[in-house]
């Protein structure tokens, strides 16, 4: 293992940046450093919320009751329409198609997506006297030892009998959660892939000795004994109860350091609402919406429990607790535990809200989520901002927590909502632009009012847009959101300036201003 001083040349800290107080630039002043808890929903759409969706069939009684307490955005993207490629964004501050990957996920066995030298949001953190903690869905891609020394069998596909059969699971997991900026890590990988377990750091808690059921959901590989799909959600829930707890000092516990006093990050993606959709026992029929809405419910609960354990620690004043989602819903009804895309629709219920679109697609529905911010004293109460805010702002944002300039070569894509947080309508957009991408690798440029998509529409696994979906589209999001007139003949010369934006931000590798 790296050790301190050789994990500090690493990122690029010195001693300088560890030397600062605390909570100087981000607070206007010197103060205690927050806690920060990041809670990423899994195909969550921005409809699902009673806070945001009058109509939604699903009850949200603890996310409304954390908007009322903090700050909604209702005009927050994921950087990507699609799961693994919006988590490299928020711990990195950099759009994923700058990676190898350009177009859909990490498959099962996949090799780690971060490189080992990026910078994270994790790594920031720790160099700056945090500890931190990833409980739930990893989904970034990890090093399994295997017993012939060659790739896991399967490796990048869904559909391999003896998938993971050379798997040394008595072995190291190498270059996951641990070695990219976080000092304790339990979860799965991710819940429908193998192997069907938990892990704990760089081991599986466990041997998954046996090879999953044909007919129990998820692509086929090793299982451990006895794994529910019903259980995962609430394993994190209570490991990531258990974390806050330990941290406050109500319990003690041998996973988790015991460092009184420092401040702690935790990020916890969720393996919720996305398939299998496999509420617990204790939440079917809680909402008019199926399982899916049920699970939705559940997650509600687990954002709830997390609530109640800062509150109940001493941490709710001094906690900067963030609630979103990885992309939208595909709006599965949870028929044997995922449905068709769009079956929901049949309880009346619309993930998407009126924006158009599912998960995957470039459309709105596909990467317009939900945002919430709460931090006593510092955001105001029941606050509502239209600025457009992405995940990838997240490193920026907290390297304006601990007062720290990103160098050139980290969070490229990532700009300091701090402001916005604070309720600060700034001069001028915070963004100067975002990019928008599909699941199948499509483009879109969004800059105020105006949003370019650079293909028809539609980005699912296989589709590419109807036929009669226009190949260049454009839009005026301050009068018609729902994406329906396409103004492209009528403004060319914003079809061209936007074009070019684009071009310049993939050209420059960057598309932050050095010095915002």
């Amino acid at each position: 293992m790296i050790d301190r001083r050789g994990f500090l040349k690493v990122v690029g800290f010195g001693a300088v940046g560890l030397a600062a107080p605390g909570f100087v630039g981000g607070n206007g002043g010197k103060g205690e450093r927050p806690n920060i808890v990041y809670i990423l929903a899994d195909d969550m759409g921005y409809g699902d919320l009673g806070c945001q969706n009058p109509e939604s069939k699903i009850p949200t009684p603890n996310l409304d009751r954390l908007a009322s307490e903090g700050i909604r955005f209702t005009d927050a993207h994921s950087p990507s329409a699609v799961c693994s490629p919006t988590r490299y964004g928020i711990l990195t501050g950099r759009y994923c198609w700058r990676t190898r990957l350009k177009r859909g996920v990490l498959w099962p066995w996949d090799k780690p997506l971060i490189a080992e030298g990026r910078l994270t949001v994790g790594k920031l953190l720790q160099a700056h006297g945090y500890d931190t903690a990833c409980i739930g869905k990893w989904h970034l891609g990890m090093d399994w030892p295997t017993t012939d020394g060659k790739e896991p069998v399967g490796m990048g596909k869904t559909n391999v009998k003896d998938s993971g059969s050379n798997v040394d699971f008595a072995g190291d997991i190498s270059n996951g959660p641990t070695r990219r900026g976080f000092d304790y890590y339990f979860g799965t990988a991710v819940p429908n892939f193998p192997p069907y377990c938990f892990i704990e750091n760089e081991r599986t808690v466990g041997i998954p000795s046996e090879r999953k059921p044909g007919g129990m959901f998820g692509a086929p590989g090793p299982i451990l004994k006895g794994w529910r799909l019903e259980e995962i959600l609430g394993g994190l829930e209570k490991k990531a109860v258990e974390y806050i707890d330990a941290k406050g000092g109500k319990v003690k516990s041998e996973a988790f350091r015991q460092t009184a006093g420092k401040p702690f990050f935790l990020y916890m993606p969720l393996t919720a609402p996305h398939t299998p959709i496999a509420p617990a026992a204790q939440f079917i029929g809680k909402s008019k919406a199926g399982a899916y809405g049920d699970f939705v419910c559940q997650v509600d609960h687990v954002v709830g429990r997390v609530m109640d354990a800062l509150a109940r620690n001493g941490f709710a004043d001094k906690t900067l607790l963030i609630f979103t989602s990885d992309n939208g819903s595909p709006g599965r009804d949870g028929t044997k535990m995922s449905g068709a895309t769009n079956s929901v629709r049949r309880f009346g219920h619309n993930p998407s809200h009126i924006y158009r679109g599912i998960k995957a697609d470039v459309w709105d529905g596909g990467h317009r989520i939900p945002f919430i911010a709460r931090q006593p004293g510092h955001i105001k109460r029941g606050a509502v901002s239209d600025e457009t805010i992405c995940h990838i702002d997240l490193i920026a944002t907290c390297a304006a927590i601990v007062d720290y300039e990103l160098p050139t070569d980290a969070g490229e894509d990532s700009y300091n909502i701090l402001p916005a947080l604070r309720g600060r309508k700034p001069d001028r957009p915070i963004r100067e632009a975002t990019v928008h991408h599909s699941g199948n690798g499509m483009f879109a440029m969004r800059q105020g009012r105006w949003k370019l998509i650079l293909g028809r529409g539609s980005g699912g696994w296989s589709g590419r847009g109807k036929k009669d979906d226009p190949p260049v589209q454009l839009y005026d999001m301050s009068s018609d959101v729902r994406e329906r007139e396409n103004l492209c003949s009528e403004h060319p010369e914003v079809v061209e300036r936007l074009t070019k934006l684009l071009k310049k931000y993939r050209d420059e590798g960057r598309s932050r201003t050095i010095g915002r």
